[in-house]
């Protein structure tokens, strides 16, 4: 057990279902364009990826430059999500709730703040973070999975990173919150988390992963 001074949460997949939701429409999209992809593939190849590097990514593997209709038709996607709301992770929000209010909390997300705080209100958990809502695209130079974001949140926060723990889901993000020096929890809880996924977070080093937030709960002994 390490002294956890603050936690630090990964957003999408973390908190918010958005990493199953968005790569489902993501994987119709790609279908529709007649680059034929399931919901699996998208979520192996694209999970944690954002802005330029998730273009290139997706290119890389279609062989070919995203029409212009792709970047449309995301946009109209992001839109409608922000405006209906996605799902929390389950427990997610009665895990926040329950956290002592001694403990400070962060999100550091490469996802832009207006979807994190759009989708905070969704949940009802905009009080809980307050203004520690960190993103890899707007407050640092290098995102994920630079270790950057974390420890840019930690300091924000006012904790030694070292004496912190970071929830995360994707390969990619653990990768980073691994460098920063944090206790870093693999959390394969979401709907996105086939079979397998636990084992390729402790394949990026993850020594604790948990498979809900009960389990979350019990490795900080709250």
């Amino acid at each position: 057990m390490r002294a956890v001074d603050a936690i630090i949460f990964d957003f999408d997949g973390v908190l918010l279902e958005s990493e199953f939701e968005g790569n489902a429409m993501l994987a119709e999209l790609l279908t529709d364009l007649g680059h034929r992809t399931n919901v699996a593939e998208a979520i192996e190849y694209y999970v944690g990826l954002n802005g330029p590097e998730f273009i290139a990514a997706i290119e890389d593997r279609i062989g070919t430059e995203l029409p212009a209709e792709f970047h449309e038709r995301r946009r109209e996607q992001s839109i409608r999500a922000l405006r209906e709301g996605v799902g929390a992770v389950a427990g997610a929000v009665e895990f926040v709730r329950s956290l002592p209010p001694t403990i400070p909390l962060a999100v550091a997300s490469s996802s832009s703040t207006r979807w994190l705080n759009g989708h905070l209100r969704h949940l009802g958990l905009t009080d809980a973070f307050g203004e520690h809502v960190y993103s890899g695209r707007e407050h640092v130079n290098r995102g994920k999975p630079a270790p950057d974001l974390y420890l840019h949140a930690a300091s924000q926060l006012g904790v030694d990173i070292r004496r912190s723990v970071v929830l995360e889901d994707s390969r990619i993000g653990v990768t980073g919150a691994l460098a920063s020096g944090a206790w870093v929890i693999g959390l394969a809880a979401g709907k996105h988390c086939f079979d397998g996924h636990a084992e390729s977070l402790r394949a990026q080093g993850v020594a604790d992963v948990a498979h809900s937030f009960d389990e979350v709960r019990d490795l900080l002994r709250l």
